[in-house]
């Protein structure tokens, strides 16, 4: 069975920094990319965030880009976001995707206030 479990959102003052995890299980964890997604409470549309492939390259959003950091352990069957400088516009659920599957994890909320 596929899961993908996210952790590690919580409340946050603008500047700081959090780090998402997502454990995965179910399928062969080398062979995907994954992508971590964000969803704004009440709206419907998931902003895509980062992007590491299985070789290791990174893609960003421009909102993004020089504050996330998006990496992988194959090992520990693990993906993460290390998220610097967070902005109040950061505030969303964060949900992991592997790309060789269809499943979804149930989401990290992140909120960014002073």
């Amino acid at each position: 069975q596929v899961q993908l479990v996210e952790s590690g959102g919580g409340w946050v003052e603008p500047g700081g920094s959090l780090m998402l995890s997502c454990a995965a299980s179910g399928f062969p964890f080398s062979s995907s990319a994954f992508r971590w997604y964000r969803q704004v409470p009440g709206k419907e549309e998931r902003e895509l965030v980062a992007t590491v492939f299985t070789g290791g390259p990174t893609n960003y959003a421009d909102a993004v880009t020089g504050r996330f950091t998006i990496s992988r352990d194959n090992e520990k069957r693990m993906v993460t976001l290390q998220m610097n400088s967070l902005k109040p516009e950061d505030t969303a659920v964060y949900y992991c995707h592997a790309m060789l599957t269809t499943a979804w994890g149930q989401g990290t909320l992140v909120a960014v206030s002073s």
